[in-house]
């Protein structure tokens, strides 16, 4: 019996997914990151230069974003999530709708594994981000591990490195969001049903 409950414990730890972001300090500055979502994360301290990682439950959907110690408490450059959304996929982007001018914040997301997709810019503006909400920004993976980078610096991820298919704002809004089928697989699918009209 004892068995069996060790078993059955074992298996429900893996249907869980676990999803970290890790919040990566790309300079001297201290930073306070705050979020908001589907369930409440505590704010996070992040120091300068160093990295922090941040567990967050399954299915979670929401944003990020990061002020200076000292400063004030002022949304910038949001960090977006929906983990575990359609597919098992987690979608993410940098977003600037909110403050197009914070520079201080948040700037790059990639998973941890490929580090690409990547999310966001090396130096603002760029085409790698939200700007308007009609923008087809947002990335998509299927790590659950999502590096967030803070400040300017060094970046590991170049802005070469954003190669994947873009998804609408939707992706991340709508729990219902599923992506449009194109290319080869879509060409297959219509060649597979052209005898059912």
């Amino acid at each position: 019996m004892q068995f069996k409950n060790l078993v059955v414990a074992a298996l429900a730890s893996v249907v869980s997914a676990t999803n970290t972001v890790t919040l990566k300090s790309m300079d001297s500055t201290d930073r306070t990151v705050v979020w908001t979502g589907t369930t409440e994360v505590d704010d996070t301290s992040v120091p300068g230069g160093e990295s922090v990682n941040v567990t967050l439950p399954d299915g979670w959907t929401g944003n990020a974003y990061s002020y200076n110690s000292g400063a004030s408490n002022t949304p910038g450059m949001l960090a977006e999530f929906a983990f575990n959304s359609y597919a098992g996929a987690t979608y993410f982007d940098v977003s600037a709708i909110v403050n197009p001018d914070d520079t201080t914040g948040v700037y790059q997301m990639y998973p941890a594994d490929t580090a690409s997709p990547m999310s966001g810019c090396m130096t603002f503006a760029c085409s790698n981000a939200y700007y308007l909400p009609d923008d087809v920004q947002t990335k998509s993976t299927t790590s659950s591990t999502i590096i967030v980078t803070l400040g300017a610096g060094e970046f590991e991820v170049s802005s070469k490195r954003d190669a994947g298919e873009n998804h609408p704002r939707e992706a991340l809004t709508d729990p219902y969001y599923k992506p449009t089928l194109k290319g080869r697989f879509t060409s297959a699918l219509r060649w597979a049903r052209r005898g059912e009209n």
